[in-house]
């Protein structure tokens, strides 16, 4: 790792889904970078071991539990933050499940808003509850989007899961112009195939009725010979987005793939 540690040092930062997988590994290297997290998660369980993994309270570190889909607890989440620090400089939506993958015909309104409720209602209530704070000097939201919706669209079954993280760059593109005048930057960042556990939050039905006979080339990311990337490369490209070196850098998806979405469109 060569973060200096303290390139954000000063900063407060709120990561959604901060318990495992990129949020997990986010948590840790903004902590190392000297930024204070608020991590937040739906169960006290879910970021505990981070929590502490990072120096906890003495650190002054918080933890914040809260289903992101629900408008009062994530206003009551901010309200705890605000009473804490009264400061917040950086966010990282990243709380997402891929949720149901069927053919369409198969899946029910109450999987497909299960699944619109935590991508894409989750990214707006973590936004906008965080608003109040990061107008007070500015800041950045990083939005984790996915491969899925913008650029590859060979899963097949992942309708829902794609519209969301489709979603999540067009609210992103919207609330870079709206947020500048504050001195907010928003950018989405569009992982590949990366070495998390977010499988446990997928149900896949039925796909082979749906998929179609096409053989893509042998291997899935052409960069690493077929391996899946690193939640600790993602947590990279975060703290990248997150520091004075992409002052710059607003309304903009970034793609984190190894080149897998190149051939697999």
């Amino acid at each position: 790792m060569n973060i200096a540690k303290d390139t954000l040092e000063g900063k407060t930062a709120l990561i959604t889904g901060a318990g495992s997988g990129i949020g997990r590994a986010a948590t840790k290297l903004l902590a190392y970078a000297g930024a204070r997290i608020a991590l937040l998660g739906r169960s006290d369980d879910s970021v505990d071991e981070v929590f502490q993994s990072i120096g906890g309270e003495a650190a002054g570190h918080l933890k914040l539990i809260a289903d992101v889909a629900d408008e009062r607890a994530m206003a009551k989440a901010l309200n705890e933050l605000t009473a804490e620090w009264n400061q917040l400089d950086i966010v990282v939506a990243n709380a997402g499940i891929n949720g149901v993958w069927a053919p369409l015909d198969e899946i029910s309104v109450n999987e497909w808003n299960d699944t619109m409720d935590i991508n894409l209602r989750g990214t707006f209530l973590t936004v906008r509850s965080s608003l109040p704070l990061l107008r007070k000097k500015g800041g950045s939201v990083v939005i984790v989007s996915s491969v899925n919706g913008n650029r590859m669209f060979s899963n097949t079954g992942a309708t829902a899961y794609a519209c969301s993280k489709a979603a999540q760059v067009a609210f992103t593109k919207m609330t870079a112009l709206e947020f500048a005048k504050s001195h907010i930057r928003v950018n989405a960042i569009c992982p590949g195939a990366i070495e998390t556990n977010i499988e446990d939050s997928t149900e896949k039905r039925n796909l082979d009725s749906a998929r179609l006979p096409v053989e893509f080339p042998e291997g899935t990311v052409p960069l690493t010979g077929g391996k899946s990337g690193t939640a600790g490369q993602v947590a990279q490209l975060i703290w990248f987005l997150c520091s004075d070196a992409a002052t710059h850098i607003s309304g903009t998806e970034i793609y984190i793939d190894g080149a897998q979405s190149l051939f697999q469109g």
